[in-house]
Parts: structure tokens; C-alpha cells; sequence
């Protein structure tokens, strides 16, 4: 008996069939927004900055070089050195990545390249408050996608919460699951679930506190302290 093979669609790069959920895509084909968008090759590339142009505020001047003094490579301090620049300016815009090259003596284009591979990095401005779905295959199979699409319904109009999928959150014994700003709960399935958690984002409340992973029963009672 032949097989449904599924096709590839060359409009949307995803593979239908019967049978088959189709997978939500950007543009590009991919999954992860961004990761194509162009550059301007129109611009000469820029050198390290002047440290006698850019003013860097000294706080985070003095966490960029704490995080170098910790590598023997101080190239490898550009993760948490971007981090620091997020956490001051709510993303990592044009002038925080300017700010920290001109401290770590690198060009805006290095640094530029690391922000925009990582997730949790932020190249565009977003809502402080990261809500994360996870999408990957373990929660997709047990209907991220619909719980993900549930809670933007719910807080489209919320410019505070930065909520998106997320390829993998290394939660899959609590898929589907959903880390609210830093704090993973799962497995959240139910309407009910669904539309009490976009309450609790909204007012700024722990986030059922019953599916929080923290709180799970483990066998190492110092597992969680």
C-alpha cells in the first residue's frame, strides 16, 4: 500500500499532506524571526570605537570589564557584556552594542553578529518581560502552537510582555511549558490554564504556582534550594 509522502510547499517551505499540521513560518521558511535580515551594504564596516567618541556610562563599563578580567580570552565576556548592555537599555540597540565594542575593543559587526545568533539577546525593542513558549518538538507535539497562539490572543495589547516561541527551553518533561520571566511552568494545557496564566502575566503574578517546575517534588531536597 503506497504512503501519503509529504511535499514541500515552495511558497511557505513547510511539508503538507494529509494528515499533516501544517507548521507556522516566517517568511523566510524559518521558524525564528530575523535571522536573514539584510545588512546595509551600502555603509563602510566600522572599526572598533574611540573611546574618546563613545561615552560609555560607568556601570556597565565596570560589569563589561569584571566579565573580561573572568576569560583568558576577553572576546569570550561578549554574551553576558551584550546581557548587561539589554538589561540597562531594555535591548540591545545600535548605541549599546557601539558602547560595549568600544569597552571590549571590538567592532560593533562582531558583537552585532553574537546578538543577533542568540535568543535572548534582543535586536529590536521589546516588552521587558520575557514570556517564552516553547516550540520545539517534545512541547509542538502536545500543542505548543495552539498554547502559543492562546496567549498572544490573550496579550497582544500588553507592551510590557515580550511573548514569543522559542526553540527549545530544556523542559520536555513538562511540554507544553512556558518560562514567564525566568520562571518555567508546565505542562499548561487546559483553556482554564491558559486563560488564568494570561491573567497572572498581566497583573505581575506568580504564575501557577502548582505547575511551576521549581516547586516539583524531587528526590534531593537541596536540589531546588
Amino acid at each position: 500500500m503506497a504512503r501519503n509522502r509529504p511535499v514541500r510547499s515552495s511558497a511557505t517551505g513547510h511539508l503538507t499532506g494529509e494528515g499533516l499540521q501544517p507548521v507556522p513560518r516566517y517568511a523566510h521558511g524559518s521558524r525564528v524571526p530575523g535571522w536573514d535580515d539584510a545588512v546595509d551594504l551600502t555603509k563602510d564596516p566600522a572599526g572598533v570605537p574611540d573611546p574618546a567618541v563613545v561615552a560609555v556610562p560607568a556601570d556597565l563599563r565596570a560589569q563589561i570589564e569584571d566579565f573580561m578580567s573572568r576569560y583568558p580570552d576577553a572576546r569570550s565576556a561578549a554574551i553576558p557584556a551584550l546581557r548587561a548592555a539589554q538589561e540597562k537599555y531594555g535591548w540591545c540597540s545600535p548605541d549599546a552594542i557601539e558602547q560595549v565594542a568600544c569597552v571590549m575593543r571590538l567592532t560593533p559587526g562582531y558583537l552585532a553578529a553574537v546578538a543577533g545568533f542568540y535568543d535572548q539577546l534582543e535586536t529590536r525593542p521589546v516588552g521587558h518581560r520575557p514570556v517564552y513558549v516553547c516550540t520545539n518538538i517534545s512541547c509542538s507535539l502536545r500543542g505548543a502552537d495552539a498554547l502559543l497562539a492562546s496567549l498572544q490572543d490573550e496579550l497582544h495589547d500588553d507592551e510590557t510582555v515580550n511573548l514569543r516561541g522559542f526553540e527549545c527551553l530544556g523542559a520536555c518533561d513538562i511540554a507544553p511549558m512556558v518560562s514567564v520571566e525566568g520562571v518555567y511552568v508546565g505542562p499548561v494545557e487546559s483553556p482554564e490554564e491558559i486563560a488564568e496564566l494570561a491573567r497572572q502575566i498581566r497583573a505581575g503574578e506568580d504564575p501557577l504556582p502548582e505547575k511551576q517546575l521549581l516547586r516539583r517534588p524531587c528526590q534531593d531536597p537541596g536540589a531546588v534550594s
